[in-house]
């Protein structure tokens, strides 16, 4: 068992650099899967599973500007993907852009998202909840 403070090395893994990807008993779980996980994509930019989950590390730490442009790329590598316009949306709406938030979300539903109950109570679109075209692309596409 590692003391208080002191790294523990079980697990550690060797990275390009030849530092040690360790995790300290001061540092967060959030925070180590963001270090680890932005390692992964140094090598593999394109790598889609994890580009999803440090997107919502980096959301979930309140870095909505990294997590944008994290959506931003999975949008780019899965073009017809909805979960990935619904994602990208959000980002959006934290970042207080209504517009691109509701032409992103309205873009995700026509591609086939249809979690309609979970958009009314999704904390991340918050923002444009109460906008007008927001409740309008409820309408348009909820008794489909």
């Amino acid at each position: 068992m590692a003391h208080q403070g002191k790294p523990s090395f079980e697990g550690s893994e060797s990275t390009s650099t030849g530092k040690a990807l360790v995790r300290t008993s001061d540092q967060s779980q959030l925070d180590f899967e963001i270090e680890f996980f932005g390692r992964i994509l140094e090598r593999h930019a394109a790598y889609v599973d994890v580009l999803r989950v440090q997107g919502n590390n980096l959301t979930l730490k309140g870095r909505y500007a990294e997590g944008l442009q994290i959506d931003k790329r999975l949008v780019q590598l899965r073009p017809t993907d909805p979960l990935a316009h619904y994602n990208l949306a959000c980002s959006y709406a934290l970042l207080k852009r209504p517009d691109q938030a509701i032409k992103t979300l309205r873009r995700a539903v026509e591609l086939g998202y249809r979690d309609f109950r979970y958009m009314r109570e999704d904390h991340y679109l918050d923002s444009i909840r109460h906008d007008p075209r927001f409740r309008q692309l409820m309408r348009d596409y909820e008794n489909r």
